[in-house]
């Protein structure tokens, strides 16, 4: 699984999402990967997935969330998806 956080400078939502993915990626094995939203990559990133403000979140290029993250969500989706991949 790869997981993708857009990101912005001075954006406290932003550090608070990366420090839950941080925290995550042992438990769960997916790669992290942060980009700035507002570099070439990131804007065309957030632009395909609808994301309309930072942090944006996309679980292997699939449009999560954006803005708050919600560690409790986020485990839902991670746990739905590796019983998918079990299946």
């Amino acid at each position: 699984m790869r997981i993708t956080l857009l990101t912005q400078q001075s954006c406290e939502l932003c550090d608070q999402a990366h420090t839950i993915l941080a925290g995550l990626t042992d438990e769960y094995g997916f790669e992290l990967t942060t980009l700035s939203f507002g570099s070439k990559a990131g804007t065309e990133i957030a632009r395909r997935g609808g994301l309309l403000f930072a942090p944006g979140v996309l679980i292997d290029d699939e449009p999560f969330s954006h803005g708050r993250l919600s560690a409790r969500k986020l485990r839902r989706e991670l746990n739905r998806r590796i019983r998918a991949d079990v299946r």
